[in-house]
């Protein structure tokens, strides 16, 4: 069965940087779509950044210019470097997979109902 394990979170001073890693495993389909949210307390999970699997991104406006999404097919591995961070960063972050390719007819990137597949999240936290 699929497996998203994210790692790199952790607390930060506003301005900084941190880099998000998460690894899948249990992969079947030929492609797939993947992408970082993130959660506040007492909000919505939100889309931050998606990736095809030939490398075509979309990012969310409130990151757009600060955060860049990358992935290693062979590893199965995706990277989320957040730099210039901010208090309102704040969250606890996911990591999202489907098989296929990113559906931005609704939203860029894809709405959470989009992806089939969650890891448990890394928390981070800007002061």
């Amino acid at each position: 069965h699929v497996q998203l394990v994210e790692s790199g979170g952790g607390s930060v001073q506003a301005g900084g940087s941190l880099r998000l890693s998460c690894a899948a495993s249990g992969f079947t389909a030929s492609s797939y779509c993947m992408g970082w949210f993130r959660q506040a307390p007492g909000k919505e999970r939100e889309g931050v950044a998606s990736i095809d699997d030939d490398g075509s991104t979309s990012y969310s406006d409130s990151v757009n210019g600060r955060f860049t999404i990358s992935s290693d097919n062979a590893k199965r591995s995706v990277y989320l470097q957040m730099n210039d961070l901010r208090p309102e960063d704040t969250a606890m972050y996911y990591c999202a997979a489907d098989p296929g390719v990113c559906d931005y007819s609704l939203a860029r990137p894809p709405p959470k109902y989009a992806f089939g597949y969650w890891g448990q999240g890394t928390q981070v936290t800007v002061s």
